[in-house]
């Protein structure tokens, strides 16, 4: 541990602050007031902050705040924790802590001052003013929403005003089948000079269903989460209950963990290209794409009776073994897989029309990057080798590293080259643990006791953070941030300058989870 605290010397954070450190993170408490100059000195080190959430309402009325921060080069993260009754807002120095805050705000009913934007996040009118779900008062059982009236505070959209700008509104029912979102566009003929995504539509109160759960059912909710990163959210709570428990994963099962979530990213992924190929009608190579997705999913089943691997997860390891023979015969499936998609990818990338729409689309500029905590393929296609698995090295990723792909042009072309490459490399990551695979149990032992952890995974939209604490045996928080609720604001800024009609490419280009963000 002194180690550790040494690194942080910069920060001039006093050692009697340190509360402690475990596989995942360096945790101080920090006073209320001194929150705003240490938050100064982490971004003078170029640190980003990659998460803030309400751990718990303490028995004075009080909070208990953990902010997570993510340092170059530190395999650890950097929580400071703070207790506080109305804590200063970070917006100006980390914009990325207003969605953060807002989220706090509508959970909680914490005020944070100063802060310039306090509009509701994942509640709707629907629901009255003075309710905080997350609050331990408020008890699991069915709501009777109703109809927006003077009970709540209406939603106001930020409004462009001048010569010939008009708005367009789009969602939250789309013509595809897909989730809903609200999506505001300002705009002068087709050029979008602004656009403001309102989402919460899919707001279940997983975090609050979770509450007076066994370790066990967590992970049933955690891979509930959103279905195309079932086992990236599914892994990430197991982790963190791990740790609590003090629980050795047996290397078979580490093993198998990783192939299932290389086996996640391959279809997601695949999922993704084809999507991105439909929205400039090339229905021809999106058929293959998706021929691709269909036979890796039908892998999945093969392995796990689920085409979205759920089930797999459990804590200490995976439900059941896979034989070797089986892990065999499907691996040399998706060596055909591979083989495939390198022809697609290379036909794709030479016909001159799919070149015109997807070459500087949606640019996401890289010194956005670390102000809106931007992680996955959003932060690698411009040109940041940002990656949980190798940064923040977990499960055999610790021993058998995959180092991160990037590209440097930040748009369309450059997200879908390095998708492509991503399933690529899984693919080929996946053939060679089949031939390395140990032998052995797949299940550990444990007690559960109580204690709490953080732990985080690369999933195929990027960094997911899980918190999980217990109490008396059962959940008392389940926290999750999933890559997309920062990568949404990659696509407000992205669309700026494009016109409307390019909207869909720009969107399935990150293909983000209006189910991982609202929770």
């Amino acid at each position: 541990m002194t180690g550790v605290h040494a690194h942080y010397s910069a920060l001039s954070l006093p050692a009697e602050w340190l509360i402690g450190e475990d596989m995942t993170t360096i945790s101080y408490a920090v006073p209320d007031e001194r929150i705003r100059a240490v938050a100064e000195t982490l971004l003078a080190l170029e640190s980003r902050l990659v998460w803030i959430f309400c751990e718990r309402e303490a028995k004075d009325g009080s909070f208990v705040l953990r902010y997570v921060f993510e340092l170059t080069e530190m395999r650890k993260y950097l929580v400071l924790v703070l207790n506080t009754r109305m804590p200063e807002s970070l917006v100006e120095i980390y914009p990325a802590a207003s969605r953060f805050e807002r989220a706090i705000t509508d959970g909680f009913g914490l005020q944070f001052a100063g802060s310039p934007d306090t509009r509701r996040l994942f509640l709707h009118e629907a629901y009255p003013d003075g309710f905080y779900p997350l609050k331990k008062s408020i008890k699991n059982a069915p709501i009777t929403p109703f109809t927006a009236s003077d009970h709540t505070t209406p939603y106001e959209f930020r409004t462009m005003e001048g010569t010939g700008v008009y708005q367009v509104p789009v969602g939250p029912v789309h013509a595809g089948i897909i989730e809903p979102g609200h999506f505001r566009f300002s705009v002068i003929g087709e050029d979008i000079l602004n656009l403001e995504i309102r989402l919460g539509y899919l707001h279940r109160g997983i975090e609050k269903r979770a509450e007076g759960c066994s370790p066990e059912k967590g992970v049933r909710i955690a891979e509930s989460v959103s279905g195309d990163e079932s086992v990236a959210n599914a892994c990430c709570y197991a982790m963190a209950v791990e740790q609590i428990l003090s629980v050795q994963v047996p290397p078979r099962a580490v093993w198998l963990r990783a192939y299932f979530l290389e086996l996640e990213r391959s279809w997601s992924l695949l999922s993704d290209l084809a999507g991105m190929v439909t929205d400039v009608a090339f229905s021809t190579a999106a058929s293959r794409l998706l021929i691709l997705r269909e036979t890796v999913q039908r892998v999945c089943e093969r392995l796990t009776g689920s085409r979205f691997l759920k089930g797999i997860i459990g804590i200490g390891g995976i439900s059941h073994d896979i034989p070797d023979d089986l892990l065999v015969e499907v691996t040399d499936t998706l060596m055909k897989v591979r083989v495939d998609l390198e022809g697609i990818l290379s036909w794709v990338l030479s016909v001159p029309s799919v070149i015109d729409r997807f070459s500087t689309t949606g640019v996401v500029r890289e010194p956005l990057i670390d102000p809106l905590a931007l992680s996955g393929p959003v932060a690698r296609a411009s040109g940041r080798a940002l990656d949980v698995r190798s940064d923040h090295p977990y499960g055999l990723y610790e021993t058998h590293p995959i180092p991160p792909l990037t590209r440097m042009t930040g748009d369309v072309l450059g997200r879908f080259a390095l998708k492509g490459d991503e399933v690529l490399a899984s693919l080929a990551y996946i053939t060679e643990l089949v031939r390395q695979i140990p032998k052995g149990p797949v299940q550990a032992e444990y007690e559960v006791c109580d204690g709490d952890a953080l732990a985080a995974v690369e999933s195929p939209r990027g960094r997911n953070l899980c918190y999980v604490r217990i109490c008396d045996g059962s959940i008392d928080r389940f926290a999750l941030s999933t890559a997309s609720f920062c990568n949404w604001m990659a696509l407000e800024h992205a669309v700026l300058g494009n016109i409307v009609p390019d909207f869909p490419v720009i969107n399935k280009s990150m293909n983000l989870s209006y189910a991982g963000t609202d929770l």
